[in-house]
């Protein structure tokens, strides 16, 4: 199947990338159970950043939808988006999607979940990031340049 060139060519669709590490982390951990934390403290962690990293997730989904541009990277993006979480950083949705994975670990509150973090952050780095910053510098040029050299690409 040919691949769309009106989108970034990505290894992976990022639900995917996030689901499956999700998955091996709490399949590794069930198999060889290594606790890092008391279970309460734990949980609030996790629930602290499945809330807050959900809440970053919605509205930067929202922004996406408002402005008629489409919220899959498998699809053209029609509009640079560069207001509400996007004023703070070029990538809210993949942090969220990273602080959903870090909420999940902490309730798995395993060691496997959180080794597999730095892997889990390269492969979306330059797997997905970087392929979609050249794809929006080719479709928006000078724009997205100089929303680049305003905007952080993380925090």
């Amino acid at each position: 199947m040919k691949r769309d060139p009106d989108t970034p060519d990505i290894l992976v669709f990022p639900p995917i990338l996030l689901g499956g590490a999700m998955l091996l982390g709490a399949l590794i951990d069930w198999l060889r159970p290594i606790r890092l934390l008391p279970p309460f403290g734990a949980r609030v962690l996790g629930a602290t950043f499945l809330v807050f990293s959900s809440i970053l997730g919605y509205s930067a989904q929202r922004v996406l939808r408002r402005a008629g541009t489409n919220v899959r990277p498998d699809q053209p993006t029609l509009a640079l988006v560069t207001d509400g979480p996007y004023r703070r950083t070029r990538n809210p949705l993949y942090l969220a999607g990273l602080g959903v994975y870090l909420g999940v670990a902490f309730f798995i509150n395993g060691l496997a979940p959180f080794l597999l973090l730095v892997p889990l952050a390269a492969l979306l780095h330059w797997g997905i990031v970087l392929r979609e910053e050249r794809y929006l510098t080719t479709k928006f040029g000078e724009k997205y340049r100089a929303y680049e050299t305003q905007v952080r690409r993380w925090l």
